[in-house]
């Protein structure tokens, strides 16, 4: 099946790859994200439309990509197994394909203890994995997970997953990203990448077993805006590591918004000379305004036009 989606044409041209990301809102006014998702028109090649992000009630992933799409912008869809059944997992795809999206993400969901419905049951009746098969199996093998038929055949869905090579144990990181594969992930984008040395030495551990070229990895990029949110991500996000030398960094800067975008564009920089990165998805949390600049400064604009 020929790739549908123009991020998957753009990995497999061997272009490097740039996706941006917006957060929908806490109501159903998207004129504020549509204004942000038309800001980085141009400058990435599909948009993450997160789902119920750290676990806080918001505009459905899949209603917002229809917007986008309306826009003539291709959204990919975050889908989390916390909130939903196998039942509801399976109509959500079908509902999304049948209006054209054609880029998934399959991620776990933060735990509903953080949101702002904390006394709400965590589902997780599949856990990201076996969504991820699912996926796969119901496009390649046109079945549900029950086994039944699909009435008709879908047409092709390139199927994403996350990596975070910051968690630990660091030694089973790169075995975590082999199991996603194997079920059926096409590409992975990581957790925000602050320790490069450490990212490195993941890549490394992926390249020995040649995971590198079994699926597309897009580097995960965040500029830090100020201090405050550079102590708060190192302090108290799970599973990321920001160095205090960045933050000296920073501290130390004139501007620091501008010290902030310095580092992600030089990180940016650093990853398209590592074998084995396919693309950058930069993660610009409330500062979606800055994208193009970093994407131009970042030499990675125009965007490739594939057909």
């Amino acid at each position: 099946m020929k790739p549908e989606s123009n991020l998957e044409k753009v990995l497999v041209g061997g272009h490097f790859a740039v996706t941006g990301e917006l957060g929908p809102p806490m109501s159903a006014e998207l004129e504020t994200l549509k204004h942000h998702a038309d800001a980085m028109r141009n400058h990435v090649d599909s948009y993450n439309i997160t789902d119920n992000q750290t676990a806080i009630v918001r505009t459905s992933s899949i209603g917002v990509a229809a917007a986008l799409m309306q826009m003539g912008l291709e959204p990919n869809v975050q889908m989390t197994v916390r909130d939903r059944n196998r039942i509801c997992l399976q109509s959500d795809l079908l509902g999304a394909v049948s209006f054209g999206v054609r880029n998934f993400l399959c991620l776990q969901g933060d735990h509903a203890k953080f949101g702002n419905e904390p006394q709400s049951k965590n589902v997780n009746d599949l856990d990201s994995m076996q969504l991820i098969q699912a996926l796969k199996n119901m496009r390649d093998e046109g079945v549900f997970i029950s086994g039944e038929k699909l009435e008709h055949p879908l047409p092709r869905i390139f199927i994403g997953a996350v990596a975070n090579p910051f968690a630990d144990p660091f030694e089973y990181r790169h075995l975590r990203l082999a199991k996603k594969i194997a079920a059926g992930a096409q590409f992975i984008q990581t957790q925000c990448i602050f320790d490069m040395d450490r990212f490195e030495k993941w890549m490394e551990k992926v390249r020995e077993l040649g995971l590198h070229e079994k699926v597309y990895i897009m580097g995960g990029v965040t500029p830090i805006k100020s201090i405050g949110a550079a102590r708060y991500m190192q302090k108290n996000v799970a599973g990321m590591i920001v160095p205090d030398e960045l933050i000296d960094r920073i501290r130390g800067a004139k501007d620091r918004k501008k010290e902030g975008l310095n580092i992600a564009i030089e990180t940016i920089q650093r990853l398209k000379e590592i074998e084995g990165v396919a693309g950058v998805h930069v993660m610009a949390i409330a500062w979606e305004e800055v994208v193009p600049e970093i994407v131009e400064r970042a030499g990675l604009y125009p965007r490739p036009q594939v057909d």
